[in-house]
């Protein structure tokens, strides 16, 4: 099969099961409102939880950097690209967080790459929940390590893993708030694994980052867990972009060594940094907007089961509605839009093969009346 009869067979494949991907060229995608060819529409698709990404705040922080430092970091952190505003943040979400270090990644996904792809050896062995993100997982498989994953959210299926006494280190990974099911990993018991057999753990918080834990610091905080290797991200609840690892001293001099994410990739614009910065104070003193927030999703959640519905174990912003066929999910999603709500139908290979699905974002710049609107939908286009 030469290169093009490859790719007309992939793009064929794809669209045989419902499942080829468009992008569509959106306003104010980050919004609570969204406009599509002219037409409004209520947005559910964000990730933006606590409706940070227009904050003035925010905004003018990024506009003061950009003045102060120019709209670009002209290289790699390991270069010239990495100024005191990245080092500040870095300091203060060391402190905050409860760690030694911290260190900025341009995403999440170059985050986790790095992080394994530095620490994972022959021998070793990777032990990650089975609906980790494929920016996990990818870069587990990838690695010389050898990957095994354990049962979704169940402790006892890791330590069957663990207990395998073979020589090489142990990484156990998961996800805070997983980001298709919404729901939160039980990170003490599988914190009590991992040191039982002598491991570490990574926890990818994306999505619990900002939302949960005294103060927005996540949910190993809200666990009361401390993981060696905590990743947070600040293109969802903080309504920006770029990540950070947070690890002890020694781990993140290794980082800064052999992560190859970080050291051939142009820094984070100082601009940017100063927005994050921002971010980060805004989430501190977010108790307003998380409580929003939090009736948001239990309004939802009431409407959407009195309705017929059956949400999933979900508590937090992502609330998905399985649907299971490909094709049912796009046209669930068609008839939404038509009522003027804007969702996302999510399909294989994202989520498993028949577990296609409606993924609900609900945020904090949702009003009650918004929320109404969707279950209203939900219950006509049925």
């Amino acid at each position: 099969m030469n290169w093009d009869e490859k790719i007309d067979q992939g793009l064929q494949d794809r669209e045989r099961v419902d499942a080829y991907r468009h992008r569509l060229a959106i306003a104010d995608g980050n919004h609570r409102f969204l406009t599509y060819q002219g037409q409004r529409y209520l947005n559910f698709s964000s990730n933006d939880y606590l409706g940070l990404a227009r904050d003035p705040r925010l905004i003018d922080a990024w506009r003061q950097g950009a003045a102060r430092h120019g709209v670009g970091s002209g290289g790699s952190g390991h270069v010239t690209g990495y100024s005191l505003s990245h080092q500040a943040l870095e300091r203060r979400l060391a402190d905050w967080l409860g760690y030694a270090r911290a260190l900025l990644f341009t995403s999440g996904y170059a985050a986790n790459q790095g992080i394994i792809g530095a620490m994972a050896a022959d021998g070793d062995r990777i032990l990650a929940d089975k609906l980790s993100h494929a920016s996990l997982l990818e870069a587990a498989m990838q690695s010389p390590a050898q990957l095994r994953r354990f049962a979704h959210n169940d402790a006892g299926s890791l330590a069957r893993l663990a207990g395998m006494n073979t020589p090489g280190n142990v990484l156990v990974i998961t996800e805070g708030v997983f980001s298709m099911d919404g729901d939160s990993a039980p990170l003490r018991p599988l914190t009590a694994e991992t040191g039982a057999a002598g491991g570490w753990l990574l926890v990818d918080d994306a999505h619990g980052f900002g939302v949960v834990g005294d103060q927005g610091r996540g949910s190993a905080w809200q666990q009361g867990c401390h993981p060696e290797l905590l990743v947070i991200t600040f293109g969802k609840a903080a309504g920006v972009g770029g990540a950070a690892v947070l690890c002890a001293e020694p781990v993140a001099e290794y980082l800064l060594q052999y992560a190859r994410h970080m050291i051939y990739s142009t820094a984070l614009p100082p601009a940017q940094v100063c927005a994050i910065d921002a971010a980060v104070s805004a989430i501190i003193q977010g108790d307003e907007l998380r409580e929003r927030l939090r009736l948001n999703i239990a309004r939802f959640r009431t409407g959407v089961a009195a309705l017929g519905y059956t949400p999933g174990p979900s508590a937090s912003a992502i609330q998905p509605l399985l649907i299971g066929d490909n094709r049912l999910a796009l046209a669930l999603t068609g008839r939404l839009r038509d009522r003027g709500c804007w969702l996302t139908a999510i399909r294989p290979p994202t989520v498993p093969p028949g577990s296609a699905r409606l993924r609900i974002t609900l945020t904090a710049a949702h009003q009650p009346a918004d929320i109404d609107v969707l279950l209203a939908a939900l219950n006509d286009a049925r």
